[in-house]
């Protein structure tokens, strides 16, 4: 079929609230390359929103899932467990960055894990409250859109939503916002809308994804850090776009020198099969009575032995080490394109965890706009680029760590063509 049927096919047997980006249908797929159903070629800088860390069908993963599907397919681990969930568990305590002894459970999604997340949390705690940040994305389920710190598209509609969640500023320079401020903020919380004594958890994603890839300050760590350990409060870590090599280490609360209680992951963990986790220090774990988490798919044993392949494929082929190589060369690259593009006012990032944020040179304000226009020029010339941000005007980059090196430095010259005109 042609893309063009396809799209008349997609409004009529799809609803319009699953939002679809590109007008084209994938055909097939291989590393950092897509081809659509008509054969036009395009260099995936999306990775399936970060889920790609190894690119699409890396052999390695390939034959793993193959050899799964010659055994078995899904058994249900709470019905017949299987040994591949318990060696991906010992792997994941061991490399996650919480301070030991670990115990980690499995499930399908992000918003999957963020919900056990907050779950283990309350039933640890015996307290009710969460509190997130502005500009923070941790789902699309109804827990999911309530810790979420961005309205639409995310919430428009959905309401009401669970109560005892509230936000707090995040730290953003750009955008005016101290560590100091959002600190206070937060202690401004306590005051005014929860007992600090109420409050299970406080979820933070090290490097906001949606929220237009902002590193969280170190020193804005170290106070939360502080706060969570005044009053008793379960510290979350959502690495659920930051995990897996992306920052230039396996997970992005390794640049702080503090450790969460737990850690959210998916996207990367089983290189685009679903697979998501929870770790966190075995007496919190521990906390809910048994079966109080699981899930039927959870721990697919496909995904599983893909996230085993990942894992293998990250420290042999040192996609962390690449991660900061590529990272940097985009890094200069972009800053050396200030000069002929008076709109991109920020460049930022940790590892291959880049954003470009776009400003209307005039105003200052934030210019959608300019990032959706560098983005469409970029996709007719076949380069795939996301936006994301408060304002939308962020371009975030998202390319497999497993680019070939002559793909990437091309897709770099596509990025100025559509950036300088």
């Amino acid at each position: 079929m042609k893309n063009s049927e396809l799209n008349q096919s997609r409004a009529q047997a799809t609803p319009r609230g699953v939002g679809v980006m590109c007008d084209f249908y994938a055909d097939r797929a291989e590393n950092a390359t897509l081809w659509d159903v008509e054969g036009r070629q395009y260099t995936d800088f999306a990775a399936g929103i970060a889920v790609l860390n190894t690119g699409h069908r890396h052999p390695r993963v390939m034959q793993a899932i193959v050899a799964q599907l010659d055994r078995f397919t899904h058994t249900a681990y709470q019905v017949v467990p299987y040994p591949s969930y318990v060696t991906l568990a010992q792997r994941i305590n061991e490399l996650a960055p919480v301070p030991g002894p670990n115990k980690t459970a499995l499930f399908t999604t992000g918003a999957e894990a963020v919900e056990n997340a907050v779950k283990i949390a309350r039933a640890h705690t015996g307290r009710p409250g969460v509190i997130a940040f502005s500009g923070a994305f941790h789902g699309r389920t109804l827990l999911g859109m309530a810790l979420t710190g961005k309205v639409a598209p995310y919430k428009v509609g959905f309401g009401p939503f669970p109560s005892d969640i509230f936000h707090a500023p995040f730290p953003n320079a750009l955008h005016g916002v101290s560590t100091a401020q959002a600190l206070q903020a937060l202690e401004g919380l306590f005051k005014t809308d929860i007992d600090p004594n109420r409050v299970a958890a406080i979820i933070v994603e090290p490097v906001q994804g949606e929220g237009g890839f902002q590193p969280a300050p170190a020193d804005f760590m170290r106070g939360l850090r502080a706060v969570c350990d005044r009053h008793g409060i379960v510290m979350i870590a959502d690495e659920v776009q930051t995990g897996f090599g992306r920052t230039g280490k396996l997970f992005a609360m390794e640049h702080y020198d503090v450790r969460p209680d737990l850690v959210t992951m998916a996207k990367s963990l089983a290189g685009g099969m679903p697979l998501s986790a929870v770790c966190g220090r075995a007496a919190i774990m521990d906390a809910p009575l048994p079966g109080g988490l699981g899930g039927t798919y959870a721990g697919n044993p496909l995904a599983v032995a893909a996230a085993h392949a990942v894992i293998d494929t990250i420290a042999e082929e040192q996609l962390c080490e690449r991660a900061n190589a590529l990272g940097r060369q985009l890094s200069e690259h972009l800053t050396a394109l200030r000069a002929s593009c008076p709109a991109l006012a920020e460049v930022r990032g940790l590892g291959s965890m880049i954003a470009a944020e776009f400003r209307d040179p005039a105003t200052g304000a934030p210019s959608a706009e300019h990032a959706q226009r560098v983005q469409r020029r970029a996709l007719d010339a076949g380069l795939l680029l996301l936006t994301c941000g408060t304002y939308g005007n962020v371009i975030r980059f998202l390319y497999p760590l497993t680019i070939p090196q002559a793909q990437f430095d091309a897709a770099l010259g596509v990025l100025a063509q559509a950036m300088v005109e």
